[in-house]
């Protein structure tokens, strides 16, 4: 007995319609239309689809007969005349007239009780049941006509399956239909999948023609629902699945299958136990994978990726499923199971690391270097977890892959680190032992993977990124650091001395500076880099680094300096000048390179931010201990570098030293019958050629040092020479005095070169002080020398010489000025008995405005120091005398002896304008009242100053000869005392 199942495909009118007959008349009625759907040529016609079953009595004999029709609905006459508007050509006129016919003829039958049928006959389809495949049909069926008079046209599709209702009634009777469905779908599914070749790790499930059949078939004849077949198939390939990889999707498609046909009713007793094991079964298989899954899905081939991802999100499916949650109710806690799995797995993979690498093996040096590996892979296997792994597990599971595996990982790095770093630090507490360069390098490796691994905790959720075991991790390497730091200076010194050994002293490429600068540089920019990349992650603690740093920093750099030093003086013998100005420019702008490249360290070792951190630890002491410790480095070192550039301009200024001693002395030689620029120009042009060599090969700041070093030099050959000339004519000092401005225009360069403010100053002002003296008279010195007295004696205060209290007032109709002098007190002892005999000598200064005027002097007060005159004293005074600024009264303290000359005791000033000038209180007829004027004494040496060497050199001149031998005299007794 068999079956035949006609199904059309996609059209929209199903009719029933089957009819057998064993090649006998056919028996066909209209109302036996099976599922059909036709093209007509003209006008296609779409039919609703409808499955239909017929059972065979003789499969050699039987044919399927199918009859098509055109079913018309009744109208009525009216309606059927309203499509008049929808009538298109000649035929659809045909059709019009036709309709309303039938229409008319339908109405008289209604009412006469009438069945006549009045569908069109459109065709039909006879088909030998032994011509059906084992596959069945799936194609197009032409027309066919009833007679060779009717005219037929258009095609049906038609799919049609023979299937057999016998069963083997013996091995229904030991095992179910779905057990015997589920050997027989095993049994193909392990021949179907042996077959493929290509990829068979990517097999969809896909299994022959043949093979299908003989499933549908039994499915069909074992009345298998689809929900039984959908668990059966399953079951043999989650099943088949751990034996031998397959494409996940298909084990998706099927889990998918089984919750959309999911009916709990319909699954009791051995189909739940067993797709309950299956799901045990496939979760247990799946979380062995995943405890594996570096191995069985490694993340460089992107189909395993792939392949993992469509597997995770077949079991986070199967978790969410009815079927799941009805057949495992105690297994819904899926995620803990994951987590497990990812833990142990994580903690295996790391296992085989460490068994890999075996860095408890070898030297303590080589057990290091095996932890950076192993820290490396780590890092690296993180990297995965992080880009790739994470997203499938979440995406698909809800799982955060990365935090697990990470605090893992790093928990289990952080033990074995902290272990062997231990051992490193006893074995450099030992005196013998001694930190090598080759270790030092391990140890910053391990330090640096160390901090990337650390550097992931970024990724981690806020609550899991605390108390981690890599958090203060940075504490393990303090004292080898500091060893290390050591070792780097070390290096760093070798290289420097190399690198100023090899200088030829010649520019490199478009710089002003040569190589050994270059090297020097980029030593210290790779220490920088090497503290940038520790990034030391306790600032107040990164203190102590930072200064060790800066120490090894500024050493460095002074020592740089002084062996530059050290190679232009020995290599300056035999050079001619120009090549010898040109190698100590080179040679300063290298110390400048480097000291320009240092003032960065502030900003590269980030000191900022070492102030606030101890400032938030310590306070603002902590902030200025750092500022000062810091700064003070810095400082120490700019100076020392200066020093050095200081020593290398003066051996410049020394190479130049004797000529300009020609060219200054070619300028005092000559003849007042030459002009200045004659005189001058010499020493012009060799400072023009110089500046020539200098502005070429110096940067600006060095040649803004060496223009002041050389202007500083020739103001001090020219005071030398003024000095060693004092007395002569004018014009020496006048062609001098225009030698300096030419120069200070020549250093100046309209700006471009020294500033005029800090050429006038120091030096500048003590020439032009010289030369302004010497070109004025005698008298005008001896002016200038009052004028000095009464400047000096408005600052003195408190001096240890004593003081004096005198009262004077003028009379202007009298033209007298009276002067009294009251008492003196705390006057220095210059007797052998501790005490002395003053008086007071008081006079107009200076003689020449006073000529007439004599000097007067007080009785001698007996051994004391604080004597009281009361006595006054009388002279006359000019309104044209005492106008001057430099008119004066002196008070001279001296102390008399009986045996020989009277010594020096101090002596006081006081300008005539205190007293007669027209306005003060002094010069009117209430000057007697007016208050006394206290005058502190003072003692100063007149061969100091320069007037008086002034007026000494001139040998020739009265006046001033007989000024300095009154000085002499004071001062010859003050050397007496």
């Amino acid at each position: 007995m068999g079956t035949v199942t006609p199904t059309a495909c996609w059209e929209s009118w199903w009719v029933r319609a089957l009819e057998k007959r064993r090649r006998r008349r056919r028996e066909s009625s209209a109302s036996e239309r099976e599922g059909k759907s036709w093209r007509n040529a003209l006008a296609p016609r779409r039919f609703y689809l409808l499955d239909a079953f017929s059972e065979i009595d003789d499969v050699h004999n039987d044919l399927l007969h199918l009859d098509i029709w055109d079913h018309d609905d009744d109208v009525s006459v009216a309606e059927a005349c309203k499509k008049l508007n929808e009538v298109s050509g000649l035929r659809g006129m045909g059709r019009y007239f036709k309709q309303i016919a039938k229409s008319v003829r339908s109405n008289g039958s209604a009412s006469s009780g009438s069945e006549e049928n009045v569908d069109d006959f459109l065709g039909c389809i006879n088909i030998p049941l032994n011509e059906i495949p084992v596959a069945g049909y799936d194609t197009w069926f032409k027309l066919e006509p009833r007679s060779s008079a009717s005219k037929v046209q258009g095609e049906c599709h038609l799919i049609l399956k023979v299937f057999t209702s016998q069963r083997d009634t013996t091995l229904s009777k030991r095992d179910t239909n779905a057990s015997i469905h589920k050997k027989l779908l095993s049994q193909i599914v392990e021949y179907e999948h042996a077959q493929v070749k290509r990829e068979p790790y990517n097999w969809n499930g896909q299994v022959s023609p043949p093979a299908w059949t003989v499933i549908t078939h039994h499915a069909v004849q074992t009345d298998l629902s689809p929900l039984q077949q959908a668990i059966v198939r399953w079951q043999c390939y989650s099943s088949h699945h751990r034996n031998q990889r397959l494409c996940y999707s298909l084990l998706l498609r099927l889990l998918r299958t089984i919750d959309a046909e999911w009916d709990p009713p319909t699954v009791r007793g051995d189909l739940e136990r067993q797709l309950s094991d299956s799901f045990r079964l496939y979760t247990e298989h799946c979380l062995c994978l995943m405890k594996n899954m570096r191995q069985v899905f490694p993340c460089t081939s992107a189909a395993a990726i792939t392949r993992y991802e469509l597997m995770l999100r077949g079991i986070g499916y199967m978790q969410n499923m009815r079927a799941f949650k009805t057949v495992c109710p105690l297994r819904n806690e899926l995620h803990l199971d994951i987590t497990t799995a990812v833990k142990k797995g994580t903690s295996e993979w790391y296992e085989s690391l460490i068994a890999q690498y075996k860095p408890e093996e070898g030297s303590l040096e080589e057990q290091l270097k095996k932890m950076v590996q192993v820290i490396d892979s780590v890092c690296a296997d993180v990297q995965r977890a992080q880009n790739i792994y994470n997203k499938l597990f979440y995406s698909a599971v809800k799982v955060d892959y990365f935090s697990i595996s990470y605090r893992q990982l790093e928990k289990q790095v952080a033990d074995d680190v902290n272990v062997a770093m231990e051992r490193v630090c006893g074995t450099l507490e030992q005196e013998s032992s001694r930190l090598t360069q080759t270790m030092g390098e391990t140890i910053f490796e391990l330090f640096m993977s160390l901090k990337i691994l650390k550097g992931f905790r970024e990724f981690l959720p806020l609550k899991d990124a605390k108390m981690l075991a890599l958090t203060g991790f940075h504490n393990w390497f303090k004292s080898s650091i500091h060893k290390f730091l050591q070792i780097v200076h070390d290096r760093s010194c070798d290289r420097i001395r190399k690198a100023v050994e090899t200088d030829q002293l010649q520019p490199v490429q478009q710089a002003k500076h040569s190589a050994s600068a270059l090297e020097v540089t980029a030593c210290f920019s790779q220490v920088r880099e090497i503290w940038l990349q520790l990034s030391w992650p306790d600032s107040a603690g990164a203190f102590i680094f930072v200064t060790r740093l800066t120490d090894n920093f500024c050493s460095e750099a002074v020592c740089y300096s002084e062996m530059m030093t050290r190679k232009i003086e020995r290599t300056q013998l035999g050079r001619d000048h120009k090549n010898f100005t040109v190698q100590l420019c080179i040679g300063l702008n290298n110390v400048e390179h480097v000291r320009v490249f240092l003032a960065h360290l502030p900003r590269d070792l980030d000191w900022p931010g070492v102030e606030r951190a101890m400032e938030e630890s310590c306070g603002m002491e902590g902030k200025e201990q750092v500022y000062k410790a810091l700064n003070g480095q810095l400082f120490n070192m700019d100076l020392d570098l200066q020093r050095e550039a200081k020593r290398l301009i003066t051996l410049l200024t020394e190479k130049m030293l004797p000529e300009l001693r020609r060219y200054i002395q070619h300028i005092s030689l000559s003849p007042d019958s030459i002009n200045n620029d004659d005189a001058v120009s010499p020493l012009m042009k060799y400072l023009q050629d110089t500046m020539v060599i200098l502005t070429a090969n110096l940067v600006k700041e060095n040649l803004t040092r060496v223009l002041q070093s050389m202007w500083e030099l020739l103001l001090r050959m020219i005071l030398d020479t003024v000095t060693e000339n004092r007395g002569v004519q004018v014009e020496f000092y006048n062609r001098f005095q225009y030698t300096v401005e030419t120069l200070l225009q020549f250093f100046h360069v309209k700006g471009d070169g020294l500033s005029l403010e800090d050429m006038k100053s120091g030096d500048y002002k003590v020439l032009d002080e010289e030369l302004r003296l010497n070109k004025c008279s005698s008298f005008d010195l001896i002016e200038q020398y009052y004028l000095e007295k009464i400047s000096l004696q408005k600052t003195l205060k408190h001096t240890p010489y004593g003081r004096i209290s005198v009262k004077c007032y003028y009379d202007p109709p009298e033209q007298r000025l009276t002067v009294e002098i009251l008492h003196a007190a705390d006057i220095i002892a210059l007797d052998a008995n501790g005490l002395s005999d003053p008086f007071v000598i008081v006079e107009l200064c200076p003689h020449h405005l006073f000529p007439a005027a004599k000097s007067q002097r007080t009785q001698v007060k007996l051994k004391t120091l604080h004597p009281v005159f009361d006595e006054l004293f009388y002279f006359h005074v000019s309104p044209e005398q005492y106008r001057h600024r430099y008119a004066c009264l002196t008070f001279t303290v001296m102390d008399y002896d009986w045996l020989s000359t009277n010594d020096f005791a101090g002596e006081a000033v006081a300008p005539l304008s205190d007293f007669c000038w027209p306005g003060r209180p002094n010069a009117s007829a209430a000057g007697k009242n007016v208050q006394p004027v206290i005058l502190h004494l003072s003692r100063s040496k007149p061969s100091e100053k320069p007037i008086m060497r002034m007026l000494d050199a001139r040998m020739g001149d009265r006046e001033a000869q007989e000024f300095v031998r009154r000085l002499k005299e004071i001062e010859k007794s003050m050397e007496e005392d």
